[in-house]
């Protein structure tokens, strides 16, 4: 095993010791445990979302203040027909039968990722889950559909290139901390910690722009199976790293 919208949000659960603020995860190995298990496509995706109620009961237990899942990625439309209807059918029953439990637990909800390739239903989803969760501090579940880290760069460099056009922005005063509050994560922190299941050790096109001092655990752990017990152990892993974003330890990095 090798290894957002508001600034203001912060978790009202006690955070353990060393936990990363923000936890992303790339959930892969559904259809392989479906495969594995003599069942179909759909049946992993299914027991898939059985696991993403053990992470967000870790998160919640941990203090951990925002989860993001890579639910569907800009590459998934180029699945079968029927793979992708069947995804998005459990997004929609996901989103109707958990949201109302999830506001109860003071979690509020965001979306990132193109919009316009879903149906008005899907849509309508969308909005009815962050508007009602708004208001809420909790902690902040992310998720990401339709998204791409290529797409959400050239989003934040279309706007800001918006700004230059208009004159409301100098080109000179473009610096990363800015692009970077134009991306679609806004100003949530940047994920300390991202998980992928499934056994490949890549990244996807994920929150690539974020990514930077992320730290990456990958287990070859199907997502279905990736339990509180599992989760648990890649918080154990992360808080033995070392983390010196670019610097060494016993140094002032200012002169190093």
């Amino acid at each position: 095993m090798s290894a957002t919208q508001n600034a203001s949000a912060v978790s009202v659960f006690p955070s353990v010791e060393g936990n990363p603020r923000h936890v992303a995860i790339i959930m892969d190995g559904n259809n392989r445990w479906a495969k594995r298990h003599n069942l179909v496509g759909a049946a992993g995706h299914k027991a898939g979302v059985e696991a993403v109620r053990g992470v967000l009961d870790v998160c919640k237990k941990q203090g951990i203040e925002v989860l993001t899942l890579f639910a569907f990625s800009s590459e998934n439309w180029r699945r079968p027909t029927p793979e992708v209807r069947a995804l998005l059918a459990l997004l929609m029953r996901y989103l109707r039968n958990e949201v109302d439990e999830l506001h109860r637990d003071k979690v509020r909800i965001q979306f990132i990722g193109r919009r316009d390739r879903f149906s008005r239903r899907i849509n309508a989803l969308f909005e009815r889950s962050e508007s009602l969760t708004r208001g809420n501090s909790g902690s902040t579940l992310v998720i990401a559909v339709d998204y791409g880290g290529h797409w959400d760069i050239a989003g934040a460099a279309r706007r800001l290139a918006e700004r230059v056009q208009n004159g409301s922005l100098n080109p000179a005063d473009i610096t990363p901390e800015l692009l970077g509050s134009h991306l679609s994560t806004g100003q949530l922190p940047p994920p300390d910690l991202c998980i992928r299941t499934g056994g490949d050790s890549r990244v996807s096109n994920f929150m690539l722009w974020q990514f930077a001092y992320t730290e990456l655990f990958f287990t070859d752990t199907l997502w279905p199976d990736f339990n509180e017990q599992a989760f648990e152990s890649a918080l154990r892993d992360f808080r033995m790293r070392e983390r010196r974003f670019g610097g060494r330890p016993g140094l002032d990095n200012n002169n190093a």
